[in-house]
């Protein structure tokens, strides 16, 4: 028997952070997430979750568009279809509708969620199957005040959360900045490893000269400090930095990433499902990144409980995860929407045995901070309970 697509859904949530998270582009005090909800005419439904970093300020996507793309555009592409075949799905998405990598994500995600839930297997189990089942996970300071930074790094530390740390820095001088990062790992000492992020604030010059100076002050890492269309300048940057440079927001999917291999313009890949097109694109940007010897790194756009365990079910199937992963967006949330919340522990995440993406929604705490009314149809749950 024929099992069906039956309808899609989207909802906008808006938690709050639990403190302010500064960028060199943007702060936020919020973080706002596109929920997408694939109904089957098995009765099964699958989750997915589209979030950026600031909305537009980060990204040319937003949560918003995100919604309107799925609600025009997909979701009449993807009503009656076969939910037994997520890819054949997809591929009629890809065909029509240029770009919306953060949509076709958030997509791609609930179908196959919906389809291990029907094969009573994890999701990773889909994807390659999973080689671990904790993921070490790292904590970004970015509140922009040193001694506070200090103090969040330490209870961290103490509690077994984290000890791998980034700093998001390019927002003030190139001095100040170094100053601060010095001032946290003296503090930190062997304790902790501090990267930083620079989110394309740098020009080469800059780079060039914070990179010397982030080496005597004992950061391991270099985060896309050159804006991502100066593929030319990573590359002189990568060869000739002291520290290792890492590729982010100049990877949007297995083409940049073979570019970006091939020129030699990073020695560290992360990799973010979203901001790639969705699991399976990742998973091909993580072989690339295997196959030139680069070190992957499992990026985060601060995703929700949702497409954070996407993410986490991912990464679980590469056999190296050199640089750690950055799955802490839940933790950042003032209040999780989880039936029961995810397990980090031991300096990372655990990850579920049980089908799918592994975890519940909670939907009463969900609604509680939808923003967005039904426009056409409401999810499953919440169908039965007006009924």
């Amino acid at each position: 028997m024929a099992i069906n697509i039956e309808r899609v859904d989207t909802w906008i949530v808006d938690i709050p952070t639990i403190r302010p998270h500064v960028l060199s582009m943007t702060s936020i005090s919020k973080q706002v997430m596109m929920l997408v909800f694939v109904t089957c005419s098995d009765g099964i439904t699958g989750m997915g979750e589209g979030t950026t970093i600031g909305g537009l300020s980060y990204s040319d996507e937003s949560p918003e568009g995100m919604k309107l793309a799925i609600d025009r555009y997909c979701e009449p592409l993807l009503r009656g279809r076969d939910a037994r075949v997520p890819a054949a799905a997809m591929a009629v998405v890809r065909q029509h509708v240029v770009g919306n990598h953060f949509a076709k994500n958030a997509l791609e995600t609930a179908l196959l969620d919906a389809a291990a839930k029907r094969a009573g297997l994890p999701l990773s189990e889909l994807l390659g199957g999973r080689v671990r089942g904790h993921l070490p996970v790292l904590w970004t300071l970015a509140s922009g005040d040193t001694n506070r930074d200090i103090d969040e790094a330490e209870a961290m530390i103490e509690s077994g959360r984290h000890n791998v740390f980034k700093l998001k820095i390019g927002k003030r001088a190139l001095r100040d900045d170094i100053a601060h990062v010095a001032a946290i790992k003296r503090a930190l000492g062997e304790r902790a490893s501090l990267r930083v992020d620079v989110n394309q604030a740098w020009d080469e010059p800059q780079a060039l000269r914070g990179a010397k100076m982030l080496a005597d002050a004992g950061a391991d890492l270099i985060e896309q400090p050159l804006p991502r269309g100066n593929r030319a300048g990573l590359r002189r940057l990568a060869r000739r930095s002291p520290l290792p440079i890492m590729a982010d927001e100049v990877l949007h999917g297995p083409v940049d990433a073979l570019d970006i291999a091939q020129i030699g313009g990073a020695q560290a890949f992360s990799v973010k499902p979203a901001q790639a097109g969705g699991l399976f694109a990742a998973g091909q940007m993580a072989a690339i990144a295997s196959a030139a010897h680069i070190g992957i790194y499992g990026g985060t756009m601060l995703e929700g409980a949702i497409g954070t365990m996407a993410s986490a079910q991912l990464f679980s199937t590469f056999d190296a995860l050199e640089w750690g992963t950055e799955l802490f967006g839940p933790l950042l949330q003032s209040e999780s929407i989880l039936a029961t919340p995810l397990a980090y522990r031991d300096f990372g995440l655990e990850l579920p045995d049980s089908p799918g993406l592994g975890i519940a929604l909670d939907m009463e705490k969900t609604r509680r901070f939808r923003r967005d009314e039904p426009v056409r149809t409401v999810v499953g749950p919440r169908a039965k309970e007006e009924s």
